[in-house]
């Protein structure tokens, strides 16, 4: 992760084998970027941004599984 804030987005399961990097907005809010997903999140710390991130991520895998979970189908 690229960014100046002490934030281990491996800390969070969704984000483990993520390339996150993080940028401020000129009116101080704070952007996560996963690069591998194309994901991003916004919150008004770095803590908040990729906790969002995190989440935001764990959506994105669920929705994209190509796995149904409907075996009867």
């Amino acid at each position: 992760m690229s960014s100046d804030a002490d934030v281990d987005p491996s800390e969070y399961e969704a984000l483990e084998d993520a390339d996150v990097t993080m940028r401020e907005t000129e009116h101080g809010l704070h952007i996560a970027d996963d690069e591998v997903t194309g994901v991003s999140s916004q919150g008004q710390t770095p803590e908040e941004a990729v906790r969002n991130l995190a989440e935001a991520v764990r959506s994105y895998r669920e929705a994209t599984d190509d796995d149904t979970g409907d075996d009867w189908l």
